[in-house]
C-alpha cells in the first residue's frame, strides 16, 4: 500500500535559504519568501557584508557559522533545523535574488500533483539569458548526474527546489559544497526511492537591458563542473556495469510537469526506476 503523504501548504514547508555575502539582495529573497511561507530558515554562511544585519527584523529563523563551511553544510544545517520545526518538505533557493519567490507556491503545487518526489525549479523560461557558461555547465551536470540517479533530469544544476521530509533526513550524504546538491538528487533516488520531477521557473540574470543587479556567481564553471563530475563518476563506476547503467538512463527520459503547458506534463518516474 503506497504511502499516504500530507498535503503539502505554505504552513508545513519551510524555505531554505543559504547566504554567503548576499547583502545586496537577501532582503528581497526573504520578504518573498515569508509571504509566501510561515516558515523562512536562513542560513549565514560567515558572511563579512553584513547579511544578517538586512534581515534582523524580520520573523525568519537566522542560523549562522562562524566561518564560511561551504553550501553543503549550510543546507544540512537548514534541513536538520526544518525537520525539527515539524515542516513536511524544505524549499530551497539562493539568496542572490536569482530565484523568482512568486514561483514558490508553483512548486509546492507540483509537489502536490508528484508526492513524495524531488522538485526541480527548472530555467528553462528565458533561458537565452542564461550565461553561456552556465548553459554548459548545466548540460554537462544533468548528464553526469543522471548516471548517478539512473534516470534523465533537466536542470540539475538549480538550486530551487522542493525536498520532501524523508529525503532531507537522509543521514551521511556525501559532499560539500555545489557536489553535496548533486549528491543529494543522487540519494534522493538512490536511497529513497525518490522520483524527480522538474518544473519550469523564472529565473533572473545580470544582462545589459537590465537595470537588475546581482552579485558574481559563487560558482566555477570549470572547478565546479570537476567535483560534481569526479564524484559522481567514481560512485557509477563503483557500482560497476557501466554501459548497463548508462543505456537504462538513456531509456528513462526526464519528467517535466508544466502546469501552464498542457502537454507538457507527464508523470513521474515509478519510484523502483531508481533502485
Amino acid at each position: 500500500m503506497a504511502e499516504l503523504l500530507p498535503r503539502l501548504h505554505r504552513g508545513n514547508v519551510a524555505v531554505v535559504i543559504p547566504a554567503l555575502n548576499e547583502s545586496l539582495r537577501i532582503r528581497e529573497v526573504a520578504e518573498g519568501a515569508l509571504a509566501r511561507c510561515d516558515r523562512v530558515i536562513l542560513i549565514d554562511d560567515g558572511s563579512d557584508d553584513g547579511t544578517a544585519d538586512c534581515i534582523a527584523d524580520l520573523p525568519v529563523t537566522l542560523l549562522r557559522h562562524p566561518v564560511r563551511m561551504g553550501k553543503g553544510a549550510s543546507l544540512r544545517d537548514g534541513f536538520r533545523e526544518a525537520l525539527r520545526q515539524g515542516a513536511q518538505a524544505v524549499l530551497t533557493m539562493d539568496g542572490d535574488g536569482q530565484h523568482s519567490a512568486e514561483d514558490i507556491p508553483r512548486l509546492i503545487d507540483c509537489g502536490n500533483r508528484h508526492p513524495g518526489c524531488v522538485v526541480i525549479g527548472a530555467r528553462l523560461r528565458k533561458r537565452g539569458r542564461q550565461p553561456w557558461y552556465r548553459r554548459l555547465g548545466n548540460d554537462f551536470g544533468d548528464w553526469g548526474i543522471a548516471l548517478g540517479c539512473g534516470f534523465r533530469l533537466v536542470d540539475s544544476q538549480s538550486g530551487q527546489r522542493l525536498y520532501p521530509a524523508r529525503v532531507c533526513a537522509l543521514e551521511n550524504v556525501p559532499g560539500e559544497g555545489f557536489v553535496f546538491e548533486a549528491q543529494m538528487l543522487i540519494s534522493a533516488a538512490r536511497d529513497a526511492g525518490a522520483g524527480v520531477v522538474s518544473m519550469p521557473v523564472e529565473s533572473r540574470y545580470a544582462c545589459a537591458d537590465s537595470a537588475e543587479q546581482f552579485r558574481k556567481s559563487h560558482f566555477r564553471l570549470w572547478r565546479d563542473l570537476y567535483g560534481i563530475t569526479s564524484h559522481v563518476v567514481l560512485q557509477v563506476v563503483g557500482r560497476g556495469d557501466l554501459l548497463r547503467t548508462w543505456r537504462l538512463t538513456r531509456s528513462r527520459p526526464p519528467v517535466i510537469d508544466d502546469p501552464d503547458d498542457p502537454a507538457g506534463g507527464r508523470l513521474p518516474q515509478d519510484p523502483q526506476q531508481a533502485g
